[in-house]
């Protein structure tokens, strides 16, 4: 039986643990802060299949240390994941556990994708992921119609990409990935699918959005309020009155009639007393008028000039705005949607109600309008224009707090135009309540990161090369590279029995291996040369669900002296794609 140690206290933890024990069968020992506080309660009740026996062994330690690790038996450990939020603290433990056991095989969750190559490179048996970076592909697409197309690039630089199979050319499709009509991944009939795996040759790059400016005029959108704008027009009308009637009453031409009627309604006007008392009424009339207005001016001027310069520092809204993405909650996967949004060209309003939250920076940085509010308060999701907003991305950690503000973006989108329905997204991480919410709130777009994001990090404690997530819904497929171990099971199998539909899809084999002698090549549609066996000098790149890439990782595996291996005197009777 495997055994993994596991590091952490909160909802990727609890996935990892629970993906652990039912889809691995492995024994799991969990090191948490504290045993009554967290997800603890909830991690030390998982067992598989109602099995008290399978449940993990709790440890706890506020501190990582040496003997912490002596006590989780992590010398007898397949692998440890360090899956904290914290980037810093996990580094020190993992370097710790080295310390303890130089072999063990490392997973570390870190949000700094930079600084997790470098530690990957620099530590031998270490796998470095990011769970925001797993599970923000599932909000964008969402958010977009789920159309957006993944980018996966394999080991050798060539490129996949999953995507709506009426963006892709139909020589490129390697394979269906769902049919999302239906709810099915990996259909035996590739033609039933709509959303599918595609090669994607040369550089797909979409470059980055030219950081906004805020142009002068536009700011004056801003400055000159609605406020402002109706007292200027009352202004104007009374000054027009006032001119007419000037020039009717004293027989005088417009513009002296103008000219009387603006001196005396700002208050300069001299008495004539010879005057006729229609004239004098409208003098009177005037004055009282100027006198009125003038403090109303000042008093809206400085409210919006002060309201103005807070909403320019706060980087919020200048102009108005319409098509755009508003995204709520600013913490590690909400700045990877705000970013990848930017990325793609798509218009963001950035919420979060702490100045703190990771996320503000970086939208001012990439010159998005922030703003910082409770996105439970009508006020802040008004200042975002939630009412011409293309979507509602709310990815805060409380689930009943996304809840409450989408609910209350639907209704102020609702209220401004009656026949429109917002798009929303939620971050929600229990699946049932997610089914509850979309049966009594007809909200169906719901993803949860840890769901998301656990699969890959298991994967990758079994040791296997996952290369990418695509998601499906709430759930993801694993792209991976897998070596076909040496005397394993799998050597000597046809190409053309390996796929599973629902399972498992053999989409390329590579060739060759270094320190054998074989230049490496992939090549596509394996299952085609119908009569080609697979051998220890090739590696397999399939698209599986998790419960599909277990089963072949088992088959897999290599085994101890394992029987000599004769490379093939001529190369395999394959096509190579061309690059």
């Amino acid at each position: 039986m495997r055994k993994f140690v596991v590091w952490g206290d909160n909802a990727l933890a609890r996935r990892l643990v629970g993906e652990l024990i039912n889809t691995y069968s492995a024994q799991v020992t969990v090191i948490v802060p504290d045993l009554a506080g967290g997800q603890a309660p909830e991690i030390a009740e998982i067992c598989a299949d109602d099995d008290p026996e399978t449940r993990p062994v709790m440890i706890a330690a506020r501190k990582v240390t040496r003997a912490v690790f002596e006590a989780a038996d992590l010398t007898d450990a397949d692998a440890i994941a360090f899956v904290d939020t914290d980037d810093v603290g996990n580094v020190d433990a993992a370097l710790i556990a080295r310390e303890v056991d130089p072999t063990v095989r490392v997973v570390l969750r870190m949000f700094n994708t930079r600084l997790g190559a470098g530690i990957s490179a620099r530590l031998s048996n270490c796998a470095v992921l990011s769970a925001s970076e797993i599970a923000a592909p599932a909000f964008v697409a969402a958010a977009l119609g789920d159309s957006n197309p993944t980018t996966i690039r394999l080991s050798d630089g060539q490129q996949l990409m999953a995507l709506d199979r009426s963006m892709a050319n139909p020589n490129d499709i390697r394979c269906g990935l769902a049919d999302t009509a239906r709810g099915e991944s990996l259909p035996a009939d590739d033609t039933t699918a709509d959303f599918v795996l595609a090669s994607v040759y040369g550089r797909r790059d979409v470059e980055p959005r030219h950081r906004r400016r805020r142009h002068p005029m536009r700011l004056s959108r801003l400055l000159i309020g609605g406020g402002l704008r109706r007292i200027l027009v009352a202004i104007v009308g009374v000054l027009a009155l006032g001119t007419v009637a000037v020039a009717a009453v004293r027989h005088v031409g417009v513009w002296k009639a103008l000219y009387l009627a603006v001196l005396t309604a700002l208050g300069g006007a001299n008495p004539q007393e010879n005057s006729t008392v229609l004239s004098q009424v409208v003098d009177v009339a005037l004055v009282v008028v100027g006198v009125a207005v003038i403090p109303a001016i000042t008093a809206a001027v400085v409210g919006i000039v002060v309201k103005a310069r807070l909403a320019i520092a706060a980087g919020g809204l200048t102009e108005p705005i319409s098509g755009h993405v508003i995204v709520v909650g600013l913490g590690n996967i909400g700045t990877r949607v705000l970013t990848e949004l930017n990325d793609l060209g798509i218009d963001v309003v950035a919420v979060d109600r702490e100045e703190r939250a990771r996320g503000v920076q970086v939208g001012r940085d990439l010159g998005l309008p922030v703003i910082i509010g409770d996105a439970t308060n009508p006020d802040t999701l008004t200042a975002a224009s939630v009412a011409t907003a293309r979507c509602l991305v709310v990815v805060t950690t409380a689930d009943i707090t996304n809840l409450e503000a989408a609910l209350l973006g639907r209704d102020l989108a609702g209220r401004a135009d009656p026949d429109r329905k917002l798009r929303v997204v939620l971050r929600l991480f229990e699946e049932e309540f997610a089914q509850r919410i979309k049966t009594a709130f007809d909200i169906n777009l719901s993803r949860s990161v840890s769901y998301l994001a656990a699969p890959a990090f298991a994967a990758s404690m079994v040791g296997s090369e996952v290369i990418d997530t695509i998601p499906v819904g709430r759930r993801v497929l694993l792209v991976a590279e897998v070596p076909v171990g040496a005397g394993s099971r799998l050597e000597g199998q046809y190409f053309r029995g390996l796929s599973e539909p629902g399972l498992l899809r053999l989409v390329a084999v590579q060739t060759g291996r270094a320190g054998l002698g074989v230049g490496v090549q992939t090549f596509w549609a394996p299952e085609q040369n119908r009569w080609r066996t697979l051998d220890r000098t090739h590696t397999m790149v399939v698209v599986a669900t998790r419960a599909g890439l277990v089963a072949l990782l088992e088959r897999a595996a290599g085994v101890e002296n394992p029987p000599p291996f004769n490379p093939p005197s001529a190369p395999p009777l394959l096509t190579p794609q061309p690059r």
